[in-house]
């Protein structure tokens, strides 16, 4: 019982630290027109450098367009301020089968498009930046897969999925998606969505992977591609691929690095095309090492990230976002612990970043859920309405990272000469 209240009082005053922290930061930095953007190896807001502690929470659209379930945003969203949490990652695809945003190539699901519509003002409303993925790689929510169905269904003879990369008919599918999405009108808002600060970034597809060809060539061309028709719309808006930082096999200094696969992709030349804005990895040690014990997998963990932060700092010389990780209590031997040791060691090494002005640039967990919401449970959930040590620790890298933004400030500020009121 002692031990829950002394939890219970540690979330209290992390959360009125981290509400007077942010008070002060949204004072300093509201000057600008809000948009996040990349400088360097920096993610920067209104001139001051932007670090992001957060979250996914791919269901926000799916629960969102049935407004009697809307409040479970709204919840999600409440609780992830009231610890800190800045971003967060969701999808903007949903294509065919049950409940779809795109029921064909062109045809969308208004009542979809309200519940998003609804995500991007309630983030608005709570000061949290979405990061937006636009397809799937997997067969979930549709995909690919689902590109490729449409493609055969009109005449195309294909191959595998994979032609979704190559395949010029399902190109032009994608392109209007994107075309789609980025001029919606929000109908909460008012304000189309590549004009919407609130967005902090667009992902062109959640966790590509193309087996068909291990060079990497083949997801190089498609990225340079709709990088390109991307920014062609919006140039306000940071985009990044979705990477999970698989190094390709043609990198023989780097592909001992990834957990003895590759999946097609090159974190660095991916990385390097022309309007991608910052890098992006996962990590799942408990999926790639299912054979290893916990210690392994911590050590690959931070290995992982140590590459990673290493590469993006001095060869793609732009921010990296840890995008996605986590750890499922459905493992073997799972405890608190465990994810515990798993979350400090993500964050020890952001903080470690961001404190020698490094291009680590934030970490988003998987997953954030809502109360009530049981059925979309995995393993890797989180929620932080439960008083529990891993919630306190997201608390704690909200604190840091926040304190990080402050110390970069002002630095930046006695560099230039001007006062901290000015």
């Amino acid at each position: 019982m002692a031990k829950h209240a002394s939890s219970i009082v540690l979330h209290f005053l992390l959360a009125l630290l981290i509400h007077t922290q942010l008070h002060f930061l949204i004072q300093v930095e509201s000057a600008g027109d809000g948009f996040i953007r990349a400088r360097g190896v920096h993610f920067m807001l209104n001139g001051n450098p932007y670090y992001a502690n957060g979250f996914n929470a791919y269901w926000l659209m799916y629960m969102a367009s049935d407004p009697s379930q809307r409040y479970k945003v709204s919840s999600a969203f409440s609780q992830a301020a009231s610890r800190g949490l800045t971003v967060a990652r969701t999808w903007a695809f949903s294509d065919a089968g049950y409940r779809p945003l795109q029921f064909s190539p062109g045809s969308y699901n208004e009542q979809m498009f309200k519940g998003l519509d609804f995500v991007v003002a309630e983030a608005r409303k709570y000061r949290i930046r979405l990061i937006l993925s636009l397809v799937n790689n997997y067969e979930s929510f549709g995909g690919k897969k689902q590109y490729v169905d449409w493609a055969r269904s009109r005449g195309q003879f294909l191959g595998s999925d994979d032609d979704f990369f190559r395949n010029q008919m399902m190109k032009e599918f994608y392109k209007a998606h994107i075309r789609t999405v980025l001029n919606r009108y929000n109908t909460i808002t008012g304000v189309v969505y590549k004009n919407d600060p609130t967005i902090m970034a667009w992902e062109l597809i959640n966790e590509p992977r193309c087996p068909s060809d291990t060079s990497g060539r083949t997801m190089q061309a498609w990225i340079a591609e709709m990088a390109s028709y991307v920014k062609s719309i919006d140039r306000n808006h940071l985009l990044e691929v979705g990477l999970e930082g698989f190094y390709s096999d043609s990198n023989p200094q780097r592909r001992n690095v990834n957990p003895g696969f590759s999946v097609g992709t090159d974190f660095l030349a991916n990385n390097l095309v022309p309007g991608i804005d910052f890098a992006t990895i996962h990590s799942y040690p408990d999926q790639w090492l299912t054979n290893s014990n916990d210690q392994t997998q911590l050590s690959f963990l931070g290995n992982w990230l140590s590459v990673h932060i290493q590469d993006a700092q001095n060869i793609l010389r732009k921010p990296l976002l840890l995008a996605e990780f986590g750890k499922s209590w459905k493992d073997p031997g799972y405890s608190t612990y465990q994810r515990d040791a798993m979350f400090n060691q993500v964050y020890n090494q952001i903080d470690a970043s961001a404190r020698r002005g490094g291009a680590a640039a934030g970490g988003l967990f998987w997953q954030l859920l809502a109360d009530g919401m049981d059925s979309f449970r995995d393993g890797y959930e989180i929620s932080l309405s439960e008083s529990s040590s891993t919630s306190n620790l997201i608390a704690q890298q909200s604190h840091k990272l926040i304190y990080a933004r402050m110390r970069a400030r002002d630095m930046r500020r006695r560099r230039t000469g001007k006062s901290i009121g000015n």
